[in-house]
C-alpha cells in the first residue's frame, strides 16, 4: 500500500500549510489545555476563525452549498493532520454544532431548520451542547430518565442531564428524552433540539 499523498493530496495540503503559516495566530505551547486557557484562545483566535469560516473550513465535511468545504475523506485527513501538526486553534465551542447538529439538520432537517440554524452555526452566533449522559445513565444511555410528553404542539420535559460541555454557553441543546415509556429500553427515545433559553431550564456547574 502506498501512503504517499497523490499530486492533488500533496497540492491540497501545501494550500493548507500555507493558509496556517500565514493566518493562525501564534500560541504558547500547552495555550489553551485547561477552561480559563481555552478562553483566552477563544479571544485571540476569533479573526483565525473568521478565516476559517470564509474558506469553508469551519465545516470541512459539509456539502458546500451549506456552507461547508466539500472536503472528500482524503482531504479531511490532510486538513486535520497539518492543523493538528501546526497546533493551530480549533474552534472546539462550535463541536457539538459543526460535528453533530449541523449534519443531522442536513439529513434530516426541513428546509426551514436548514436555512434557519445552519448558518448560525458557522458563524458561530449559536452554540449547541449535548444532552446525552445523565447520572443514572452515561455509557449506557439505554438506561436515560429524561421524559417528554406530549402537550399539543410541544412537548413537557423532565429530567437532569450531566458532563454538559459549554451548556452554559449554548443557545440550543441536542437532547436525548424518553417517550415512550412502553417501549424497551432501546427504543421510545426521541431526539430533540431544546432551546436553553427556555423557562425551567437550569444550568449548574459540577466544582
Amino acid at each position: 500500500m502506498d501512503f504517499r499523498d497523490t499530486p492533488e493530496e500533496a497540492a491540497f495540503r501545501q494550500e493548507v500549510r500555507e493558509f496556517i503559516a500565514q493566518e493562525a495566530p501564534k500560541l504558547e505551547q500547552g495555550a489553551g489545555l485547561d477552561v480559563s486557557g481555552y478562553a483566552q484562545v477563544f479571544v485571540q483566535s476569533q479573526g483565525w476563525f473568521k478565516k476559517l469560516g470564509e474558506k469553508g473550513w469551519i465545516a470541512p465535511a459539509w456539502p458546500k452549498e451549506y456552507g461547508g468545504a466539500g472536503m472528500t475523506v482524503m482531504q479531511q485527513f490532510i486538513f486535520n493532520e497539518e492543523m493538528a501538526e501546526a497546533r493551530a486553534p480549533r474552534p472546539l465551542h462550535l463541536i457539538i454544532g459543526v460535528g453533530m447538529a449541523g449534519p443531522t439538520l442536513i439529513v434530516h432537517g426541513s428546509e426551514e431548520q436548514k436555512k434557519y440554524y445552519l448558518p448560525r452555526i458557522l458563524a458561530g452566533e449559536d452554540i449547541w451542547c449535548q444532552g446525552f449522559s445523565e447520572p443514572e445513565a452515561g455509557s449506557d444511555l439505554a438506561s436515560l430518565r429524561t421524559r417528554a410528553v406530549r402537550d399539543g404542539d410541544d412537548y413537557i420535559i423532565n429530567g437532569q442531564k450531566i458532563w454538559t460541555s459549554v451548556a452554559h454557553l449554548s443557545k440550543w441543546m441536542l437532547l436525548l428524552a424518553r417517550t415512550d415509556s412502553d417501549a424497551p429500553k432501546h427504543r421510545g427515545i426521541t431526539y430533540f433540539i431544546l432551546d436553553m433559553r427556555s423557562s425551567g431550564v437550569d444550568v449548574r456547574p459540577l466544582v
